[in-house]
């Protein structure tokens, strides 16, 4: 199990009250699909995906980004319970999508990379720290049935 000090909570809770959700996941999502091209193989269903342009004009793009900061959203009002609140989504991409779990952590500092751009000179060392160990529990959760 995981320990949050207050900080985290707080800092957790105050970046996600901060951000637009469907910027920041249209936006990371975008940046992963253009950044890791091979990611692009699990979302043949999205059309066209043939250069970055194509990538961040995308509806499907932007509407699964969206869901994934939602997700995150969750992850944050329960923070104790992550992983557990995560098992549905780690067997639908280890079983059914058929994800390699590695695209996880690169989702997630694409993630990353569009909130601390999203905040600017808010986003310090402490904050970065602990979105990052935000993410790494929710990347652990979400690869926890392939192992």
């Amino acid at each position: 199990m995981v320990e949050w000090t207050d900080f985290e909570r707080s800092t957790i809770q105050d970046v996600f009250s901060k951000i637009d959700a469907a910027s920041i996941g249209h936006q990371a999502l975008a940046r992963c699909l253009v950044v890791y091209p091979w990611t692009q193989r699990y979302f043949a269903n999205f059309g066209n995906l043939y250069n970055a342009s194509a990538i961040i004009g995308n509806a499907k793009v932007a509407a699964h980004g969206l869901t994934v900061v939602r997700g995150l959203e969750t992850a944050v009002k329960n923070m104790d319970s992550i992983k557990a609140n995560f098992t549905e989504l780690s067997v639908l991409h280890s079983e059914k999508l058929k994800v390699d779990p590695d695209n996880f952590k690169l989702l997630a500092d694409c993630i990353t990379i569009v909130i601390a751009a999203s905040l600017g000179t808010s986003f310090t060392a402490e904050i970065q720290a602990t979105l990052q160990k935000f993410m790494s529990v929710v990347v652990s959760a979400l690869g926890k049935q392939y192992y």
